[in-house]
This record gives C-alpha cells, sequence and structure tokens, in this order.
C-alpha cells in the first residue's frame, strides 16, 4: 500500500510556468542530454524489453512512468523517445505486429506546476497520459503495474539535507558552504553519501514493487569520476560562488549568517563505483549497462546569463524555502555578475569534471505470470 503522505520528503521543484525564470526557459542543458541518450535508450528497449513476457503482452497497455518529470517539455521529448523504440520493437520481432497502447504517467512532487506540464502535452501524441504526484523515494503505483521505469537529472535530488550539517556540534558542520560536491571534509562528504545511499535504496525498492517481471528502468545520473573529490570543479566552482552572494549579503545585514550556515542544497553527485555498489547491494536489479555520455552543450562558448538564469530555474525554490522570496532577485543579480567575473576560472576545461551516466537496470524477478 502507498505511503498515505511524504512527510519526511523535501519539495523544491522547478521554476513552473513559461516566464523568463521558468525551467521550461532555461533547462537546455539537460534537453540535449535527452538527445543525446536517445539511440543507448532505443539500443537498451531494442535488446533488453522480451516481448514474448507475457507482462509485454501486445494485446495490453504498457505503462510507461517518467519520474521527476518537472514542467516539461524535456520529459515529452524522453517519452516520444522510448514510445518510438517499442513500436519499432514490436514492429521488428512480429510478422503481423499488434502495436500495444501505452499510458504514460507522469510524476514529480506535488508542488509541481502540472498546470503547465499538461498545457504543453503534444497535440499528436501516441499514449495516454496521467500525472502522479509525490516523492519518487516512495511507492507509488500498485504493485507490477509499469513496464518501462525513466528518471533523468532526478536522483541527485536528496530527500533531505543529511541532518549533521546543521548540527554545530557536529564534525560534518557545513558552515560557510552551501553545497557538498567535492567537499574538502571527509565527514560532509560521508553525510552526503550515506543520504543519496539511503535514498537510492528507497527509490529501487519502490520501483521493485511497481515494475512487472522483467521491467526495464531507464536513467540518466550526473556524477563525478570515481574517486574525484576535489574542491575544484566546476560545479563546486559555482556553488561557491553563489554561496559567497549569500555571505556578502550577510554582511550587509541583508539576511543573517546564521540562515547562511544553516543552509545547503540538498543534492549530491554520486560517482559510477558509488552508484555500482549501491544497486548491487539493493540487489532487485541487474545492471544491463552503465556508460559515460557526452553532452554536446559542454562544448558551447561561455554564456554566464544563460548559466545564472539556468541555475535560478532550478534551485531558486530551495533558496527561496529557507530565505524568502524577496532576496531572488538580487542575489541572482549578484550571482550573474560574479559568474563573469569569474568565467575565466568556470569555463576552464581543467575544472570540468562532471559527467552523465546511462544506466539500464532490468527487473531480476523472473516469475512472468501475469
Amino acid at each position: 500500500m502507498a505511503n498515505e503522505v511524504e512527510s519526511s520528503r523535501n519539495s523544491y521543484p522547478m521554476n513552473g510556468g513559461n516566464g523568463c525564470h521558468s525551467y521550461v526557459q532555461n533547462s537546455h542543458y539537460q534537453r540535449a542530454l535527452l538527445h543525446a541518450a536517445k539511440d543507448v535508450i532505443t539500443e537498451a528497449i531494442l535488446e533488453k524489453v522480451d516481448i514474448t513476457n507475457p507482462w509485454f503482452n501486445s494485446s495490453s497497455t504498457l505503462r510507461v512512468a517518467d519520474f521527476g518529470c518537472s514542467v516539461g517539455p524535456n520529459t515529452f521529448i524522453v517519452v516520444q523517445n522510448i514510445i518510438e523504440a517499442l513500436e519499432l520493437l514490436y514492429r521488428s520481432k512480429q510478422h503481423n505486429p499488434e502495436i500495444p497502447e501505452f499510458h504514460v504517467f507522469f510524476n514529480d512532487h506535488v508542488d509541481n506546476d502540472f498546470n503547465t506540464l499538461f498545457r504543453s502535452l503534444p497535440f499528436s501524441r501516441r499514449y495516454f497520459a496521467a500525472g502522479v504526484p509525490g516523492s519518487f523515494h516512495d511507492r507509488l503505483f500498485p504493485k507490477s503495474t509499469l513496464h518501462i521505469v525513466h528518471a533523468s537529472y532526478a536522483l541527485h535530488w536528496l530527500s533531505q539535507v543529511p541532518t549533521q550539517l546543521a548540527d554545530r556540534n557536529s564534525p560534518a558542520w557545513n558552515k560557510g558552504r552551501i553545497h557538498g560536491f567535492g567537499a574538502t571534509s571527509k565527514e560532509v562528504r560521508e553525510a552526503f553519501s550515506a543520504q543519496f545511499g539511503k535514498d537510492l535504496q528507497a527509490f529501487l525498492n519502490a520501483r521493485a514493487r511497481e515494475l512487472v517481471g522483467g521491467g526495464l528502468m531507464l536513467l540518466l545520473v550526473s556524477a563525478l569520476p570515481n574517486e574525484f573529490h576535489s574542491s575544484q570543479t566546476n560545479s563546486a566552482i559555482v556553488f561557491d560562488l553563489l554561496g559567497s552572494c549569500l555571505i556578502d549579503m550577510a554582511k550587509m545585514g541583508i539576511i543573517s549568517e546564521d540562515n547562511v550556515d544553516s543552509f545547503n542544497l540538498p543534492i549530491h553527485l554520486t560517482c559510477p563505483g558509488e552508484l555500482e555498489a549501491f544497486i548491487e547491494k539493493n540487489g532487485h536489479f541487474k545492471i544491463e549497462k552503465m556508460e559515460e555520455l557526452s553532452n554536446p552543450v559542454r562544448r558551447d562558448p561561455p554564456d554566464f546569463q544563460m548559466l545564472s538564469s539556468h541555475l535560478r530555474a532550478t534551485f531558486e525554490g530551495a533558496l527561496e524555502e529557507h530565505f524568502g522570496n524577496e532576496i531572488m532577485d538580487e542575489l541572482f543579480d549578484r550571482f550573474t555578475n560574479k559568474i563573469g567575473e569569474n568565467s575565466h576560472i568556470i569555463y576552464d576545461q581543467q575544472y570540468i569534471k562532471e559527467i552523465e551516466i546511462f544506466i539500464s537496470l532490468k527487473h531480476r524477478v523472473t516469475d512472468y505470470e501475469v
């Protein structure tokens, strides 16, 4: 039975609507990776979905879920890629193919702007659509009802900031920093890693109950290379600049220093080794493929205004929850200026260490009885 409430789950939705600070207008980076991932998603479906499995009977409805869908249009791109791959699979494996009907579920937190999402649904889509609000760290569907699960740029979001980061008496007290990317403190790194492991286990356990036997999970995950903990990464530099803007505003009395010290972004960049270990420890899924993808946007010319807008669309919800919305314009004006002043460092290739990982997981359940 699904959880009645998601009381322990923090909800920081992407900026809704279609305005200049919205996620719709400022998610080109994620969109580029989804286009880059089309071929590996198609390959995974063609090679790993077994249509002789009764759960994938062509006369039945196949159910696809995108977890952490946000407000579009990126979710529609990946869903279309999945539907096209499934249609291709059925046509290639059957002499007189009967293409199943598709039911797609768009999931995100209850505070997500589902109105913008559904107003933007493609008119010519070949699937039925439904919204499923709630944290993907919890059960959201009945047992054995999903066939394909997808999540991209979502699993780095934690259900909560590790509690010890805000404890002044803890070795993991993260005073003056708002993130754990490549933290120099071992205690901070371990706290974020432990919370990520706990959340990933919850995510995998929930999906193991919801997926049919032989169901497929397709994940795109932001990460750092194995054993890479240096604070000198592009992400660490960018978030240190954002943190420095908050510190400057605290010194001016606009916000309190205690409020800055108690704020941490609930995100964690894993690494391939850590991710693989957590998945294998869970035991419900077989890793069919894990590979690094190249995002073409990384080769684009520097654009510090675009970078600032992207960060605002993504993280303003978390910042506003803690500091209030009155300071957001000033904060991001300062942030944009600091990015411009430090663009020679931010866009230096020696600091761009972040990677994107594609993972194909197959539900280990082999009992195909429907």
